[in-house]
């Protein structure tokens, strides 16, 4: 089997994965500033670094998966120089930021859960690690590589790039940067407290309005929001650590930020070996922002509570979409592309949903037939192993996951033979049987996370109805059998009668 490559954003490169202490692995994720709910592009680096994480565990590795939750500090604007988010919204709720923090955090727990990524083994708050980023912002002024002023400390960004890197990770040039201040300098809070404006803050001063303060060597105030995951990360996965992932957003300033303060903290030692970033998330073409009024967020996607999505001259969406629809729908796309959100492009997805849920269904009830040595079908036996190896070399090839379904598709058609064609089992060995099973699920359950989305009790429901649409065939009652089976059309459901009894898929079309 191929090693697993990751394309490092630090080196511009794709390299073979050698974490730094097999067989454990550590890799820290940023997580949400919970102000408000999950969107669509929260969901996307939630399910792809769940995949990721699958994926190692897999193959053999122990894996501490590290998500933050920033609830202090993350201040609005581009140059994160604004009003902290979690005390704007406190404000405009009339709550306590701590209430604006737990209901928003719950919130996301619930619709990331329902997309089928798992709870990280630590989800540390900012809140919870004040100290250790006082600590760090210490280093750093010790190191000569930060400075105090009226109670703020800034990063020095210039004094840092004599002696280190700063932009190593984007590729922005620390001139251009400095040039490029204009006006802000001049008109954004603490701007005429900086030595340069591509200096960042450690440490803010509270001033008498600000309800989030801490205690600090520098009066009182709150952490930068950079500084956080710095000391999260430092702390739960050491120094140097394996993978850190989030969106492409956030390779600037975020990510940069991270890098230069870890090193100077830490005598110039490099915190991650591989910094993995996803791309982002279109709607209809456009770049989604509350401006243009298309950011959707994923309970209302899954819930349809949002009528202003499905209403109006122009809809956004013409139906809800399951979770486990929108999990495919991510996977669909490699992890560096843009992904583009539209109704059309979610129905096919669905479609296609439909169609491995049902060669799921159709292959979990398989039972190997009787082997038939005269009519053993060599090619097909190798089809079967040679599909799987593809699956595997696509996701060892940056996790390629885009890849990997397709790979997975063709399975499908050879499940759907077997399910119309019972017989054409015994072409195969069992050994291949079992191989083609066990695989199949591992891959598109285990692995990609995907699962049968289905109402509560529907199973139960879904047999009393079988049972009665039995009965009435076998009676004869054939306006009974019609209408059994137009009510099942109704919600999506085709019923079939089968080799192995009366069974139903979803309709794929």
């Amino acid at each position: 089997m191929n090693p697993l490559v990751i394309y490092n954003t630090l080196t511009r490169k794709k390299e073979i994965f050698e974490p730094l202490n097999p067989p454990f692995v550590g890799i820290y994720l940023c997580g949400p500033t919970v102000y408000g709910d999950a969107h669509i592009g929260n969901g996307r680096p939630a399910v792809i670094f769940d995949v990721l994480r699958r994926y190692l565990k897999h193959k053999g590795y122990k894996v501490r998966f590290v998500r933050n939750i920033t609830d202090v500090g993350h201040l609005l604007g581009d140059t994160n120089e604004g009003e902290d988010r979690i005390t704007k919204q406190a404000k405009l709720e009339q709550l306590e930021p701590m209430e604006i923090v737990q209901r928003y955090t719950i919130r996301y727990h619930d619709v990331i859960g329902r997309l089928g990524v798992m709870r990280p083994d630590v989800e540390p708050t900012a809140t919870g690690h004040i100290v250790e980023q006082i600590e760090i912002t210490k280093k750093i002024l010790e190191a000569g590589l930060a400075y105090e002023m009226n109670g703020s400390v800034y990063f020095d960004v210039n004094a840092y790039h004599q002696k280190y890197t700063y932009g190593e990770l984007s590729g922005r040039v620390i001139e251009e940067l400095i040039a490029g201040a204009g006006e802000e300098r001049r008109t954004l809070e603490g701007q005429d407290e900086k030595r340069n404006s591509a200096d960042f803050a450690l440490w803010k001063k509270a001033q008498p309005e600000h309800i989030m303060r801490w205690n600090s060597p520098w009066g009182e105030g709150f952490p930068g929001w950079h500084i956080e995951c710095t000391a999260m990360s430092t702390k739960y996965l050491g120094e140097t650590f394996d993978i850190h992932g989030g969106g492409m957003d956030l390779s600037f300033p975020h990510h940069e930020c991270e890098i230069a303060q870890a090193k100077a903290a830490n005598h110039g030692k490099q915190p991650v070996r591989y910094w993995m970033h996803n791309n982002m998330v279109t709607v209809n073409g456009q770049k989604m922002s509350k401006s243009l009024g298309n950011v959707i967020n994923l309970g209302d996607l899954f819930d349809g509570d949002n009528k202003e999505l499905f209403e109006g001259e122009n809809p956004i969406l013409s139906q809800t979409y399951s979770p486990m629809v929108i999990r495919l729908f991510i996977l669909q796309v490699q992890y560096r592309s843009t992904i583009d959100f539209s109704d059309k492009a979610l129905k096919d997805t669905q479609k296609n949903y439909f169609k491995f849920i049902n060669a799921l269904k159709g292959l979990k009830r398989m039972e190997y037939t009787e082997f038939v040595a005269e009519k053993h079908d060599k090619k097909l036996e190798e089809e079967i192993l040679t599909d799987f190896e593809k699956v595997y070399d696509a996701l060892n090839d940056d996790l390629n996951t885009a890849l990997a379904l397709t790979q997975l598709f063709n399975i499908t058609k050879k499940i759907n033979t077997f399910q119309n064609n019972p017989d054409k089992i015994g072409t195969i060995s069992k050994e291949t049987f079992e191989k083609l099973k066990n695989q199949f699920i591992l891959f598109f359950e285990e692995i990609l996370g995907i699962q049968e989305d289905k109402p509560h009790a529907f199973d139960e429901l879904s047999a009393s109805l079988l049972k009665t649409y039995q009965e009435a065939k076998a009676n004869k009652q054939y306006d009974k059998v019609d209408a059994i089976r137009a009510d099942f059309k109704k919600v999506g459901i085709t019923l079939k009668d089968t080799k192995f009894g009366v069974d139903w898929a979803y309709t794929e079309e």
